[in-house]
């Protein structure tokens, strides 16, 4: 039994992807914690086209095996992203941990995924037979699945650079003050214009098996007058609580809806 291939070129990875059952490996601070007996891992953490940063005009790319560190010393990553991946476990597990990882594991608590549905990201796969660039929302699915082929390897995480340089919000709840997982985290952009909302995205954990975001309550709040928000501030929040889903789990739904309530008038308190 083969016990892992270590391709040198992103080409060699989607060819060894393509014929064989393997376990995509970057920094393996998830995979290893339950690795499936008896399949070898595809070492992908020696790639430079995995490793990059960059700036294309369009979109800020973060290579899926950029590790946290990485990113919070470059100056192309949005602060809303550097914040929420600032906040993930300890400096060795950041060191470590990746973006390809974080989304690839399909967790409904990710830190660096709900900074990218907020940032309206999106992923892009590559396999031998091309590539598809998904937004994040059709990418997670539930909790532990993803839209990934097995065929595909995650290449990038895509940032639109309209939204990397506006003002955010950001707030998580976790069991400690340090090293904690969220329970519950908001976090989105804004921008607001002779107090006029010109943008706004707010994006949680906690409320449902995936990060979830409601493109259809954001629209109701563009175009609105921060006095009309102020106003009507119950009325949205509610909105938000309704269509959130908070199932039975380690933290019970009854707090969660509590706390994400209270996060989201803080959220929308601090437009004005």
């Amino acid at each position: 039994m083969v016990n892992g291939y270590k391709p040198s070129t992103l080409q060699e990875a989607i060819e060894i992807r393509a014929r064989e059952r393997v376990i995509p490996y970057a920094g393996g601070t998830d995979v290893m914690v339950r690795r499936p007996e008896g399949i070898p891992f595809l070492f992908l953490n020696n790639i430079p086209e995995l490793k990059e940063i960059r700036d294309d005009g369009e979109y800020i790319r973060i290579g899926a095996a950029v590790t946290f560190t990485q990113a919070l010393k470059n100056d192309l990553v949005p602060a809303l992203m550097k914040e929420a991946v600032s906040r993930i476990a300890a400096p060795a597990i950041r060191n470590a941990g990746t973006f390809g990882g974080n989304l690839g594991n399909g967790s409904d608590k990710a830190d660096s995924v709900m900074a990218g549905f907020a940032l309206d990201g999106r992923v892009r796969l590559l396999s031998e037979s091309g590539e598809r660039v998904l937004p994040l929302g059709e990418f997670c699915i539930r909790r532990g699945v993803t839209a990934i082929r097995d065929d595909e390897l995650i290449v990038e995480v895509l940032l639109p650079k309209e939204n990397c340089t506006l003002p955010y919000y950001y707030k998580k709840i976790g069991g400690r003050n340090a090293l904690a997982i969220s329970r519950v985290a908001v976090g989105g952009v804004y921008s607001v214009k002779d107090g006029v909302i010109e943008q706004f995205t707010a994006a949680f954990i906690g409320g449902g098996d995936v990060c979830r975001r409601f493109k259809e309550i954001e629209e109701k709040l563009i175009g609105k007058s921060v006095d009309d928000v102020r106003a009507n501030i119950d009325e949205y929040v509610k909105s938000y609580s309704e269509s959130l889903t908070f199932t039975r789990g380690r933290v019970s739904a009854e707090y969660r809806r509590t706390v994400i309530t209270n996060l989201l008038y803080d959220y929308l308190g601090s437009l004005w």
